[in-house]
């Protein structure tokens, strides 16, 4: 079913429960009882006979807001009818169409108008408290609106695309770049993404509560694309093998450089990336980064490489004869001078060897491989060094299916394009038919972050498809050192706000880009600062008046 004719289905649900439990309300409001089960009307009648503004009628179906302003509608409607006590309104949010069904289907219950003359001042104490928790309300769900279907923030809190994005850069993603994605679970709490809090094992989300309703989705859909991932975008995704969440729109948030797109063959020889038998472009403000094993005579002031280039991981561990530092990345530049401080006695490059595959297991017994952190696909002598060539997954190919290709392939057929597949001896069975090849239904991308030997990307989790995309960052408006901590490294970053680079614009390929940090800061205390000027202005004018 696609996601509109879900979505109306939703609504229409909904619609029925609403006039159910409230036609007899509608009837004493002077409405036919028919009105209950208009959706969006429904709502119009209440916020009218309420007094407050029509418009808000709109919101009420609307994925994420929609069960917030349905709450607050269905309160405004208990309230006309005396319903204004605070386990009143407590079971309106928990038990909405059932406590409302009972105020409609009892004998006694009565319009009650209020008329401010006759209001004790408790009464107009109470009305004042409601109308500042209104304003709370709508500014929550104005701030929803934007998070959901305009720009999303997202931080980042690992070093696997320094120094192109920084630990401590905080982003602003735009959801319509290659067109919107419709959100799949349309109840739950803003702001969140996955989990509400860890309240069950420490760092195991898979036992914490869900900031939304699972059962309630949609399938996916995109409007209004005219566009799609480029090689060289940095694109922000959701981790396509995230066992959490089956939610797409829920899984976590990935950032990294789209490198490959469909169609396209992905090699690395030697740890350099190769996009078609060619080198990788490098734009002007990408700093790609690899790993180095530095052995030293004597203790590195790393305090100090810190002043001159910033927070750089490494692991120091002390020998019999010197120091051994594991740099987690370094720019080409960076390596080269490092290279040349007095105490370095030898510095090469962390290559592992070619054919030999990056497996990762979950037991000492190495038994049980863990697919997180192994290559991608298994079954292949590759590692992030040395990988492929592979050509990356395009809607419409037809692939062959067997044994040897399966690995690769069977992630894409049964998560992604959601078949069942299953082996019985030689033959490979998709939706319990033997098949001998398959055709791809989505296009796919690779996803590596620029600081290679630190980053968790596509050489690992796997194509990513097309669905998963959220959109492409805007712009840094926060950038803070030392805001995550690194499990990594020795040395921890020291706390600071690195103003170059707050309100700096991503994606553009420009070396020098220019910090409009002061105009942001500018339009804040203008937007914050209006009303207390005009006060200031009010107060003279009445004085000149006087």
């Amino acid at each position: 079913m696609n996601y509109f004719l879900t979505y109306t289905v939703y609504v229409l649900i909904l619609s029925v429960l609403m006039g159910i439990s409230t036609w007899k309300l509608f009837k004493k409001l002077g409405y036919s009882p028919l009105f209950a089960f208009i959706p969006f009307y429904n709502y119009f009648i209440i916020l009218k006979e309420t007094k407050h503004p029509k418009w808000w009628a709109i919101l009420s179906y609307l994925p994420i807001v929609g069960p917030i302003m349905m709450s607050v509608f269905h309160i405004y409607l208990m309230k006309k009818f005396g319903k204004s006590l605070f386990q009143h309104q407590l079971l309106t949010v928990i038990l909405p169409f059932i406590y409302m069904a009972t105020v409609n289907y009892s004998k006694d219950v009565e319009i009650e108008d209020e008329n401010e003359l006759f209001l004790t001042e408790e009464e107009k104490n109470a009305k004042k408290k409601d109308t500042f928790l209104g304003s709370i309300t709508f500014a929550v769900v104005f701030a929803t609106i934007i998070h959901v279907f305009v720009t999303q923030p997202f931080g980042i809190p690992t070093g696997s695309m320094e120094r192109t994005l920084l630990v401590g850069d905080f982003l602003f993603v735009n959801k319509w770049s290659y067109g919107y994605r419709m959100p799949m679970r349309p109840v739950a709490i803003p702001f969140l993404q996955g989990t509400i809090m860890d309240t069950g094992q420490p760092n195991n989300p898979k036992d914490d509560p869900k900031s939304y309703v699972d059962a309630v989705k949609l399938p996916y859909t995109r409007i209004l694309q005219f566009s799609k991932p480029q090689k060289n975008d940095v694109v922000v995704f959701n981790y396509p093998q995230d066992s959490v969440h089956t939610a797409i729109d829920r899984k976590d948030p990935y950032v990294k450089r789209c490198v490959a797109t469909a169609g396209d063959t992905f090699e690395m020889r030697a740890g350099r990336l190769f996009v078609n038998g060619k080198p990788e472009t490098i734009l002007g403000d990408q700093e790609v980064q690899h790993g180095y094993l530095v052995t030293t005579g004597s203790q590195l002031d790393i305090p100090a490489l810190y002043n001159t280039y910033g927070f750089l991981p490494v692991q120091e561990q002390q020998t019999q004869t010197g120091f051994v530092y594991g740099f987690q990345g370094l720019t080409d530049k960076t390596a080269k001078e490092i290279k040349e401080l007095p105490q370095v006695i030898d510095m090469k490059e962390n290559v592992m060897p070619k054919g030999e595959a990056s497996i990762a297991y979950k037991n000492e017994e190495r038994t049980k491989i863990d697919t997180t952190q192994s290559i991608f696909p298994v079954n292949k002598p590759w590692n992030q060094d040395w990988y492929g060539p592979v050509r990356i997954p395009k809607k419409g190919d037809v692939v062959t299916i067997n044994k040897e290709t399966l690995p690769m392939y069977r992630w894409i057929i049964s998560e992604y394009e959601h078949n069942s597949v299953s082996v019985n001896g030689d033959q490979i069975l998709i939706n319990g038919k033997p098949e001998a090849s398959y055709t791809i239904k989505q296009d796919y991308y690779m996803m590596v972050g620029d600081n290679r030997d630190a980053s968790l990307d596509a050489r690992f989790f796997g194509f990513v498809p097309e669905e998963n995309i959220v959109g492409k960052p805007m712009f840094t408006w926060m950038s803070v050192q030392g805001a995550f901590k690194d499990s990594g490294s020795s040395y921890q970053a020291p706390f600071k706000i690195r103003w170059e680079r707050m309100f700096k614009a991503t994606n553009t390929g420009e070396a020098n880009k220019t910090s409009y940090w002061w105009i942001a800061a500018m339009i804040l205390i203008l937007f914050f600062g209006w009303e207390y000027f005009m006060k200031l202005f009010k107060k003279k004018k009445t004085e000149d008046e006087l």
